[in-house]
């Protein structure tokens, strides 16, 4: 909601309250003030001025010779090529040294020969959008009315030297939807007296009731339907101060007829429809459930077909508006409009905002109506908008306004123990304490005994049990003022539990090993949600949204790689070829069985490397990451937390992954996750380059219990080394013979590393060379060579009995 400060001013008397005050007070209170914006920011030495004379550029046919009054002792000559700039009129001129906006500063020119001394400005230059633009100065300079002072300030005219409040609506702050309601809050926050427009009509002897008859036939869907019928009208410009309201308040004006019910709409927050009384097609209004399939062409020149849940307004056939929502173009008001139908009705709030959203359609009028309304202001905004029209367009107001449904209802009454402010609030308020804040809410209150009695008026939709009052009191009290408690009784120190400090420290280990954090959507297509196979390698049938948004967003996540992914084109797609990033987040695998029960949520840490490990420089070379980089963070991961010696990986072949490039990571022999790179063909789809992925399920990994540290004592006693090549088949991993060679040397093995493999063909065909260096030690004494080969001799021959291992020669 856009607030003109010089028009809430003309109700509430702001004297001593700048607009960033007043914004900060209304905060407070409870609404959000967004911004506050100067609407003549960075404009300076802009002027009115009068085009004395307008001749044609005798070197240019598009441009004029116009000397004009600026109210200096000489008048200005300026070059103005505004198709619409004559003699006699009064402009908006920048003098020389003038700045617009966007710091645009005016100088003296010469344009084709002649000298310039200023620029006729059209509304464009000044700062405003085209869209709020009047249609008659669209295309030229903005002309003032008779009034404006030459030489005078052309700010004031223009309505620049006002500041817009943006509020942030809110359901329950729907009140303030309109310039009355703003007018009430801030008569509230300031406590002053508030001044309301009174509409007083010159009614003619012919009864309106003469010329048409209303019909509701849900009376529970619509309690007020009125009209008024306006006669004698001659369309044509708003005046100056009615447009300057309505582009203050973010809407182009279009024509006195169409402006007034915009300007009362958001005056009062009562929507208006003007039909053309003559283009109606009958003296008979009802208002009725559409037909199922019902077909009618609204103002945006769109055929809408509707349902039997929609309402619509009819001429006793055929529907000519959708009601709350927008009117048909058959009935719509145009330049030869002379009889207006003014309708100003209540509509069923949940009836209207079901239509808007099926249809797509969501317009002033029906943010309004979803929101709630004032249900006795419909009369009084027909009245408004009726002296609107006589006053400005020349109309014949019919007498009386013909209607269904009662004009005003009583307002709601809260009974409730005064005190319970006092008990909510944390407060000491007195009862003329808080009797004086309904007083500047104005609402009737009055205490008996120990209960309180308030009248809620209808304006205020959202006040409609005793905590609402409560929330009253204490933001138009001031939440400010509530005094700070510690809370009684007993309470736990707030601490991170050891999950969230794990968890904490795997994203440390992660950005320090260079990878960045990212958040991907936890809703996918069920095609993304199979590309990679999950951990466990089952096909989990991903859970569905009822209603999803889209297609692309349908489904739930069974596995995060395939969302990484598409962080790693898009990163790709606008030239940046290294990318580490990483995301912990959950899965979602249902019940296979049942699919009726809620998923089961685990959270998984996923990466995605692709590119160099690190930029090229004079110093180092650029080297490609592949599955031992990969490897190599998630080994970082797992010694973090002391569970090295508890992890081994084995070769997989995984849907969506390389056949020969792709491990299981394993946790006490159980497969807790898995790395390598992505497919090539898939990696072709989705334009990719050679990428390394890895899935881990981390909620098991942080889960798992550690053994107690034990600590050893620094040897006092020299290694020894040994180094060993051994020929195995193809088939034969280093993690197997690593395993052998361990455990067959153990206690004196106490390291095995491997350090090169071979092949070739003096190996033969299907076999390699893994070469391993191997370090003995006893903590008790210093070995000698007899001992060390005599385990060496038993780790060779486990080596050749249980994988058939022969040492190279």
């Amino acid at each position: 909601m856009y607030v003109s400060y010089n028009w809430l001013n003309e109700y509430v008397d702001l004297t001593g309250v700048t607009p960033q005050e007043l914004a900060e007070k209304i905060t407070k209170a409870g609404i959000e003030v967004e911004h506050v914006t100067f609407l003549g920011e960075g404009i300076r030495d802009v002027v009115v001025g009068y085009v004395e004379s307008c001749d044609r550029h005798p070197n240019a046919d598009k441009l004029n010779v116009c000397q004009v009054n600026i109210g200096a002792e000489e008048n200005v000559q300026i070059i103005c090529g505004a198709p619409n700039v004559a003699a006699g009129q009064k402009v908006v001129v920048a003098k020389v040294g003038a700045v617009l906006p966007g710091n645009f500063k005016i100088k003296k020119a010469k344009l084709r020969g002649e000298v310039s001394q200023g620029m006729i400005c059209s509304l464009q230059e000044l700062g405003i959008e085209d869209k709020f633009v009047p249609k008659e100065f669209a295309h030229g300079i903005y002309v003032l009315e008779e009034e404006a002072e030459v030489g005078a300030d052309a700010l004031p005219y223009l309505n620049l030297n006002d500041y817009v409040l943006e509020l942030d609506i809110l359901p329950n702050s729907a009140h303030c939807l309109n310039m009355i309601g703003v007018a009430y809050e801030v008569a509230s926050i300031l406590d002053r007296d508030i001044c309301l427009p009174k509409p007083e009509l010159h009614e003619s002897r012919v009864e309106a009731a003469s010329k048409v008859s209303i019909e509701v036939a849900d009376q529970d869907k619509v309690p007020f339907y009125g009209a008024r019928i306006v006669e004698g009208i001659k369309v044509g410009p708003s005046p100056r101060w009615l447009q300057q309201r309505l582009m203050a308040a973010g809407v182009r004006p279009i024509s006195n007829i169409v402006d007034i019910s915009n300007f009362v709409m958001l005056e009062y927050g009562q929507p208006l429809h003007t039909f053309d009384f003559d283009a109606f097609g009958s003296d008979r209004v009802l208002v009725r459930q559409a037909e199922e399939g019902e077909k009618l062409t609204t103002l945006d020149d769109t055929e809408r077909t509707l349902t039997s849940e929609d309402l619509v307004i009819t001429n006793g056939e055929k529907a000519v508006a959708i009601a709350g929502v927008m009117g048909g173009a058959d009935s719509e008001v145009s330049d030869t409009t002379q009889t207006v139908l003014l309708e100003s009705a209540i509509f069923d709030s949940l009836s209207i905002r079901r239509t808007s959203t099926r249809l797509g359609l969501r317009t002033d009028a029906s943010s309004r109506y979803e929101k709630g309304i004032d249900r006795n202001r419909a009369a009084d905004a027909a009245a408004r908008a009726a002296e609107l029209m006589e006053q400005l367009a020349g109309a014949t107001v019919l007498k009386g306004i013909v209607h269904e449904g009662a004009v005003e209802v009583p307002p709601s009454t809260i009974d409730m123990p005064w005190q319970k402010i006092n008990h909510v609030l944390g407060t000491q308020l007195l009862e003329e304490e808080i009797l004086s804040v309904f007083r500047r809410l104005r609402f009737g209150a009055k205490i008996e005994g120990d209960t309180l009695h308030v009248a809620v008026p209808t304006r205020r939709p959202d006040v409609t049990i005793p905590e609402d009052l409560v929330e009253e009191v204490g933001r138009t009290y001031g939440y400010d003022h509530v005094p700070a408690t510690l809370p009684e009784g007993s309470s736990t120190t707030g601490q991170l539990t050891d999950y969230q400090l794990k968890r904490r420290k795997v994203q440390r280990l992660m950005e320090g090993a260079g990878l960045y954090q990212t958040v991907t959507y936890s809703l996918t297509t069920e095609e993304k949600a199979h590309l990679i196979s999950s951990i466990d390698e089952q096909k989990h049938t991903p859970v569905r949204l009822a209603m999803p948004m889209s297609e692309e967003r349908a489904v739930l996540r069974v596995g995060l790689i395939p969302e990484l992914l598409e962080v790693v084109r898009y990163h790709l797609n606008r030239q940046m070829p290294n990318i580490k990033v990483f995301e912990m987040g959950r899965v979602f695998h249902a019940d296979e069985e049942t699919l009726t029960d809620l998923p089961e949520e685990k959270e998984h840490l996923v990466g995605a490397l692709t590119g160099t490990r690190e930029d090229s420089g004079w110093y180092s070379k650029q080297q490609a990451i592949d599955f031992f980089t990969v490897k190599g963070i998630i080994e970082r991961l797992f010694d973090a937390f002391d569970l090295t010696e508890r992890v081994s990986y084995e070769a997989a072949d995984r849907e969506g992954m390389h056949p020969g490039r792709t491990a299981n990571v394993l946790l006490d022999h159980v497969v807790v996750g898995f790395l390598g790179q992505i497919h090539p063909t898939l990696q072709n789809e989705l334009d990719l380059k050679e990428t390394y992925v890895f899935e881990l399920d981390i909620e098991t990994i942080l889960n798992a219990e550690n053994e107690a540290l034990s600590y050893t004592l620094l040897p006092r006693y020299p290694a020894m080394t040994r180094d060993i090549a051994l020929v195995v088949d193809e088939a034969i991993t280093s993690g197997q013979l690593v395993q052998v060679i361990k455990s067959t040397g153990a206690p004196l093995l106490k390291e095995v590393k491997l350090f090169d493999i071979y092949r070739g063909e003096s190996l033969g065909e299907g076999k390699k060379s893994m070469a391993y260096a191997l370090k003995y030690l006893d903590p008790e004494k210093t070995l000698t060579d007899k001992e060390v080969e005599k385990v060496h001799q038993k780790v060779l021959e486990a080596c050749e009995t249980q994988l058939g291992a022969v040492l190279r020669g």
